[in-house]
């Protein structure tokens, strides 16, 4: 498919995702001007603040993005899921070029020009809103202009957190191997990017010649302002009308409940599988979906979500911390028993699958080498090169464990990249040896192949469902949807519908809903 052919086909879906990217990024700099404007005029004033001031909005642009939205969800009222967050987040991202080029411009002032201020009788106020201000303006600008192009950057972050905007179409072309969803999302942020750097750039070159009025500049920033509260209202009017116009209706008095998922394929299937199932019932659903890291289990603690996909071997060595073990039935019971007593937390019957680390390597390398085992592997692994996912190269059940288990040694250290990319860079022979998922449609797509884990390393990945409990008694259906779901779903089947959307490049709920059909999932 071109990418014109994409647009075309996708453009109500991409112009949503652009409206949310640009709502985030005119709500979050409008509220760090409103706050980092007086916070550099009163640092100005105030001497003995400005180190700590700036020493703290200098630590705050140090922090990744993905931790300080991991750091905000838990917390009351500024956290949760979604676009609040991620406002947050923004805000104290874009702070510190306002707060630092509002402190430089005024202090830049000349002191005769405010000398002479002073001898004309002007009080403080009126040398701040008449002097200081009209000639730091430019230097001001420069400063938002700043935060807002780190802003559009950063946003492409917030997907993650399930805010939206143009990330969505990145994490997916990065999942899928599209480089027409990547373009969608990279290209239009890139725009947007260098549309706000021009145009801020006009303004501090209007504000900077000294031959315009006072009157005129006080005219254009007027101006500025009520385009930007017209684009933050008119970008938040038609979020709202289409969030309205696709959320299915629920019956009169139906629950509410919050579905969350990972960032990654086939948890969003999942995830999606339960959704539509509640949709059926009269339940009214927001999905929460592609979420980052552990955010998805830091959110349903928190009481964010209600309920997300996630695997036993996964709960048990990354989450509770305990050395893998290889008894699936032990560690589905030690999760479940820990899960309730730690989280208030229920963990449902597996569904039919596990979706364990796959050792891969090229199609072509395993037939030509005669590879069926890991250890079949180990003798050649010393003139290769590996490629891991940030997850196996820091978890309990990861690479040290499982290199030391084999005796793996690599022609130099394993490259730690994104999951979704190690496909790639092993399908194009950049390196030679991953640790993918077992039901990743991707493996027959590029032809790989699963290497045997011979010494039975891993733990059992069995999928199920995590459900706080709370939500279980407000919303009894939720129980009645896990428990068509046990059992329910093979190892194929997992597989097939990740092909279908990873390969086919279709939409997850197409997919889904046409699975549920063929299950006879509908009827309650």
């Amino acid at each position: 498919m071109s990418f014109w052919t994409f647009l075309q086909q996708n453009w109500n879906e991409m112009l949503t995702l652009v409206l949310q990217h640009l709502n985030l990024v005119l709500i979050s700099t409008s509220i760090a001007v409103v706050i980092g404007i007086p916070t550099g005029i009163l640092l100005t004033r105030k001497q003995a603040l400005r180190n700590p001031v700036l020493g703290i909005a200098n630590v705050m642009q140090t922090i990744p993005s993905l931790a300080l939205f991991g750091f905000l969800i838990p917390l009351p009222f500024i956290g949760g899921i979604g676009a609040r967050t991620a406002i947050v987040a923004l805000v104290l991202y874009a702070l510190l070029p306002i707060i630092r080029n509002t402190v430089t411009g005024i202090l830049g002032v000349d002191r005769n020009v405010r000398e002479a201020a002073v001898a004309m009788g002007m009080t403080d106020r009126q040398i701040l809103w008449q002097v200081e201000l009209p000639l730091a303006m430019s230097v001001i600008l420069t400063g938002v202009r700043v935060a807002m192009v780190i802003s559009i950057g950063v946003t492409t972050i917030a997907a993650a957190v399930g805010a939206g905007g143009l990330g969505v179409y990145i994490f997916r072309g990065l999942r899928q191997y599209d480089n027409n969803l990547l373009l969608a999302g990279a290209l239009p942020a890139a725009l947007m990017a260098l549309a706000a750097d021009f145009t801020l750039g006009l303004l501090e070159e209007r504000f900077s010649v000294e031959a315009k009025t006072e009157k005129k500049r006080a005219a254009i920033l007027n101006k500025v302002v009520l385009a930007v509260i017209a684009l933050v209202l008119i970008g938040g009017a038609y979020g709202t009308w289409r969030a309205a116009r696709t959320r299915t209706q629920p019956t009169a008095g139906a629950a509410r409940v919050v579905v969350g998922s990972k960032d990654f394929t086939e948890s969003i299937l999942l995830a999606e599988i339960v959704a539509q199932m509640l949709e059926a019932r009269g339940t009214s659903v927001e999905r929460q979906f592609e979420l980052g890291g552990n955010l998805p289990h830091d959110a349903l603690v928190a009481g964010r979500i209600d309920l997300y996909p996630e695997y036993t071997g996964t709960a048990y060595t990354a989450i509770l911390r305990h050395a893998p073990i290889t008894d699936p039935r032990v560690v589905y019971e030690q999760v479940k028993r820990e899960y309730a007593e730690k989280y208030n937390v229920e963990v449902s019957p597996p569904l039919g699958f596990e979706n364990t680390f796959a050792i891969l390597v090229r199609g072509a390398d395993a037939r030509r080498l005669k590879l069926k085992t890991v250890s079949d592997a180990v003798p050649y692994a010393r003139g290769w090169r590996a490629g891991f996912g940030q997850d196996f190269m820091s978890r309990a059940d990861g690479y040290p464990g499982f290199s030391k288990a084999y005796g793996l040694k690599f022609a130099e250290q394993p490259r730690e990249m994104d999951l979704s990319l190690t496909y790639i860079a092993l399908a194009s022979n950049k390196v030679d040896l991953i640790a993918g998922n077992s039901t990743e449609g991707r493996i027959a797509a590029m032809d790989l192949v699963q290497l045997e884990d011979d010494r039975r390393y891993f733990p059992p990945y069995e999928a199920v469902y995590f459900v706080r409990k709370d939500s279980l008694a407000r919303v009894p259906v939720i129980g009645e949807v896990l428990a068509k779901l046990i059992n329910a779903i093979t190892t194929e089947e997992m597989r097939q519908l990740n092909y279908e959307v990873d390969a086919n490049k279709r939409g997850p709920a197409e997919v889904v809903r046409e699975w549920i059909k063929r299950k006879g999932f509908w009827i309650g």
